[in-house]
């Protein structure tokens, strides 16, 4: 009696793909994370800022130099002081930090990351429930 079933297991070639590829995502994983960080920093400086600001008593300029000395002092490069759009709408005043971040992995290869949920009304409170 002849068996022509084989059992084969994972071969050389299959074993090499599988680890390039674990290693680009653990790569990727290791760049992209102190960006993430630094994303999460951000957002609390602005939500700091904003929540602290009184429109009887500060304008624009204030919570613009309330983030330029927060930026300043966590050392943030992602985004500055004069990225962060500070306008007047309907009577209240909106922060909007959004940005993206370009992350170059390998040769020409970049990862962007894209921040989009950092608007905020100005002396309104927020919670993170």
């Amino acid at each position: 009696m002849k068996t022509g079933n084989k059992q084969q297991g994972l071969g050389l070639l299959s074993m090499l793909i599988i680890a390039t590829m674990v290693g680009f995502f653990v790569m990727s994983g290791i760049r992209i994370a102190p960006g993430l960080i630094e994303y999460q920093t951000i957002r609390e400086l602005v939500l700091e800022a904003t929540e602290d600001f009184d429109d009887d008593e500060d304008t624009i300029a204030d919570i613009r130099r309330a983030l330029a000395g927060s930026f300043n002092m966590n050392q943030i490069k992602s985004i500055g002081p004069r990225d962060v759009d500070i306008t007047r709408e309907d009577g209240k005043v909106m922060v909007n930090a959004n940005y993206e971040d370009r992350i170059p992995l390998f040769w020409r290869i970049d990862a962007v990351v894209k921040y989009d949920d950092l608007v905020f009304i100005a002396g309104e409170r927020y919670s993170d429930d």
